[in-house]
């Protein structure tokens, strides 16, 4: 008797009927994920228990003896439960799982051969299968209640109003004083990301605002300091109005094709917030509105995603407007503006860090 694999997983299709070939392997049977082994039963679909040899493989019995196929029973989402356990208890439903899943590169494709229809479909199983404790759930992210809300708000509106405050009084040193609260509102939202690339960034804008200010004048960095409290409040209703949709959707591509044009929306809130910021401060918005939307955007991929990712593309860009070009930082801000449609639209940006 041939020792049976446990972890072996049982592709055939249970529509398929015809018997398969040893040497050829059956027809129909769909593709695995990498890491399981897959042995085939001699008469799949004829009846034959699962993890019990068959006694022939046709008239005569021509198919038996050790070339002969086998098929156990798996259970391939057991095992990708085990493989992802922390992010399936961590997670607060099974929208933030799907999310987790794509990061690691599972597709609505790779989904189909664990016999879901899609990721969100998968999840929704391994979100269910997750023994879990008692204690209350944890808040879904993104959405802070009450006071912490009013809090981050608060924060938010402190730079405008400390450079604006400077400014109006005449006080020296008013243009680096409205270039550190600017970084430093942009670092604090970024603190989750940590690391070394992620210091790097910062330092980055501080000296691209710091740089900028000193070409083109106080008013500069007081109209960016302005549209801090803006961008919090366009990257908060980004947050909230792309885990709803991601909510919605039943398929990655759907929720792709509709965090686009929502992304694409809240920049242009955005460009008219800083564009009114810059007339109060008395900045040219020519400068000032592409150096606001490449801060804004720098803190969108900050806060979105994994841990690693996205903190070279912003350091770049970031580095690229130190060229004292008049080009240099809206250049700038188009390419991160591709990379940040391109890497938002994706459901695992929206997975807590």
């Amino acid at each position: 008797m041939t020792t049976l694999d446990p972890y072996a997983l049982d592709t055939a299709d249970p529509a398929d009927t015809t018997t398969p070939d040893a040497a050829t392997g059956p027809p129909g049977v769909a593709t695995v994920p990498p890491g399981y082994r897959v042995a085939h039963a001699p008469g799949a679909g004829d009846g034959t228990p699962s993890g019990t040899a068959s006694g022939a493989n046709g008239p005569g019995g021509n198919g038996a003896g050790p070339q002969g196929a086998r098929r156990t029973g798996g259970d391939p989402v057991k095992a990708l439960l085990h493989r992802h356990r922390e992010l399936c208890e961590r997670a607060v439903d099974p929208l933030e799982i799907a999310a987790g899943l794509e990061a690691h590169g599972i597709t609505d494709r790779t989904a189909a051969r664990f016999r879901h229809r899609d990721v969100f479909s998968l999840a929704e199983e391994l979100y269910a299968r997750t023994p879990r404790g008692g204690g209350a759930p944890l808040a879904a992210p993104g959405t802070p209640a009450g006071p912490r809300a009013a809090r981050r708000l608060g924060y938010a509106l402190l730079p405008g109003a400390v450079a604006l405050g400077a400014s109006s009084v005449g006080m020296p040193g008013a243009g680096p004083l409205a270039a550190l609260v600017t970084v430093a509102a942009l670092v604090w939202p970024g603190r989750a990301a940590g690391g070394r690339l992620a210091s790097t960034a910062h330092l980055l804008a501080a000296l691209a605002v710091g740089w900028a200010v000193h070409r083109h004048g106080p008013a500069l960095g007081v109209a960016l300091a302005l549209a801090v409290a803006p961008g919090h409040l366009a990257g908060s209703l980004f947050a909230a109005r792309a885990r709803r949709r991601l909510a919605g959707s039943r398929a990655l591509e759907d929720f792709a094709a509709g965090a686009r044009p929502l992304l694409g929306g809240i920049l242009l809130l955005f460009a008219a917030a800083a564009t009114g910021a810059a007339a109060v401060a008395g900045a040219a918005p020519a400068v000032a509105v592409p150096f606001a939307v490449l801060l804004f955007v720098a803190r969108l991929l900050l806060t979105h995603g994994s841990r690693r990712a996205h903190r070279v593309p912003v350091a770049l860009a970031l580095a690229f407007a130190l060229v004292p070009v008049a080009a240099a930082v809206p250049v700038a801000a188009a390419g991160l503006l591709v990379h940040a449609v391109l890497a938002l639209s994706r459901a695992s940006a929206h997975a807590r860090p």
